[in-house]
């Protein structure tokens, strides 16, 4: 599949998961444990009867490395849609961008270069206008705002962690053993809290298929085959128009209805997404070099 074909369809499917959360109304813990282990449960027969479990070793443990720290963003980011709106949520757990462009930086001297900076700052600054100012200016560092940016700080670690393997591991081998170690790691977290893991309404147990089948398996099949192929400051950059996405699902399944700021917010999103998709003339040779 055309990388940038697979990104839409990933961004498309991870887009339904605060709805999925918020419908669920369950523990942000146990609800994270079952949308990775779900998916898992459906990965796990495919991988083991086409052969596609081998890895080597080194590339074994950044799966299990990932998998954890993606469990934890995707918790984290749980507990905060539990305690805060979903739309501001959703403005601070995007952030990644960010510090993807400055861990680039700092740990491997990347430059990101001025078009990705510029459509970074166009792709927050519509998502500002999305949310309104006035709320951003008046947040306060409650537990929830502050679970959201560290979910932003995990993302972004994600996606540069797994950047590398995913050029040399098949994309459905690094999931199934990513995708197991995160589930591991949500069960002990649960094990630890006590959570209930049983006894949940028929309303949950279909959020926790439509988190499993959509948003955790199809939704990562696709953004990791993307990042086998496609720059990491791109995917995130990319990853921004999940808010956008968000908010017009919300209209349809939840009723909720956008205001002039969410509709001007949306355009500037997409139009900073673009931007950085754009190649400067004089760095092409340098692109596939």
């Amino acid at each position: 599949m055309n990388p940038r074909v697979s990104l839409v369809i990933g961004i498309l499917c991870i887009s339904f998961s605060p709805i999925f959360v918020k419908i669920a109304g369950v523990s942000p813990i146990s609800a994270t444990f079952y949308r990775i282990f779900i998916a898992w449960l459906c990965l796990a027969p495919y991988c083991i009867a086409n052969g596609k479990l081998k890895i080597g070793r080194k590339e074994l443990m950044i799966a299990i490395a990932g998998g954890i720290v993606f469990g934890a963003d995707i918790a984290i980011w749980n507990i905060s849609l539990a305690t805060i709106s979903a739309t501001v949520s959703t403005l601070l757990g995007n952030l990644a961008p960010v510090w993807v462009g400055f861990l680039s930086f700092l740990l491997f001297k990347r430059r990101s270069g001025r078009l990705f900076w510029l459509g970074t700052a166009l792709a927050i600054a519509g998502m500002v206008v999305l949310v309104g100012y006035k709320n951003v200016i008046a947040l306060k560092f409650s537990t929830g705002i502050v679970m959201a940016v560290l979910s932003s700080v995990l993302y972004a670690v994600y996606i540069l962690i797994t950047k590398g393997i995913l050029r040399k591991t098949d994309t459905l081998t690094f999931m199934f053993y990513n995708m197991l170690a995160a589930s591991v790691f949500m069960l002990a977290i649960c094990g630890l809290q006590h959570d209930n893991m049983v006894a949940f309404p028929a309303k949950a147990w279909l959020c926790f298929l439509g988190m499993g089948l959509i948003c955790q398996l199809t939704g990562w099949i696709t953004i990791n085959h993307a990042l086998r192929f496609l720059e990491s400051t791109k995917v995130s950059i990319s990853l921004l128009s999940q808010t956008v996405i968000a908010g017009f699902l919300a209209i349809i399944i939840l009723g909720e209805r956008l205001g002039m700021n969410e509709i001007t917010g949306s355009a500037i999103v997409l139009a900073g997404i673009a931007v950085t998709f754009v190649k400067p003339k004089k760095n092409l040779s340098a692109e596939f070099s």
